[in-house]
């Protein structure tokens, strides 16, 4: 029984970086996030939320990532990483299209496949109005191998 723990725990060791990942993500906007690594230092994350600033809005994003995997010198890995992607928000019968520049921080657990991250993401609207705002939030997404 207990090598059968050990090689579970193993196999899931530093799974983040592979995959795909699901979760949440609490902030602004608070919802539902996904992950999925287009290779070892790169992926795609999704987000589908929802906004309760100004009447409140529905939230969907898209943003291609870089993990800098070696910034944070630790026992543990913390990877830092940035992007770039779009975000759409719909509500109230008006739609936001804006270009979200993504950073933060993630902790991958060594003993179980779940990555715990802070964001924040500068938005440049481009339409109906060009204007700036921002994301940001915590959240956690567990990877399936």
């Amino acid at each position: 029984m207990l090598l059968i723990g050990c090689l579970l725990f193993s196999s899931m060791t530093w799974a983040q970086d592979r995959g795909l990942g699901a979760g949440i993500i609490l902030g602004e906007p608070t919802g539902l996030s996904g992950k999925g690594w287009v290779s070892r230092q790169t992926a795609i994350d999704v987000g589908l939320a929802y906004s309760f600033r100004s009447k409140g809005y529905f939230h969907i994003h898209g943003d291609y990532l870089w993990h800098f995997p070696d910034v944070i010198e630790s026992t543990e890995h913390i990877p830092l990483y940035a992007g770039i992607g779009g975000r759409l928000a719909v509500g109230r019968g008006s739609g936001i299209f804006g270009v979200r520049i993504p950073f933060g921080v993630a902790w991958w657990l060594r003993t179980a496949p779940i990555e715990i991250f802070l964001e924040a993401a500068p938005i440049l609207d481009l339409a109906p109005a060009t204007e700036l705002s921002g994301n940001g939030g915590i959240g956690a997404r567990f990877y399936f191998d």
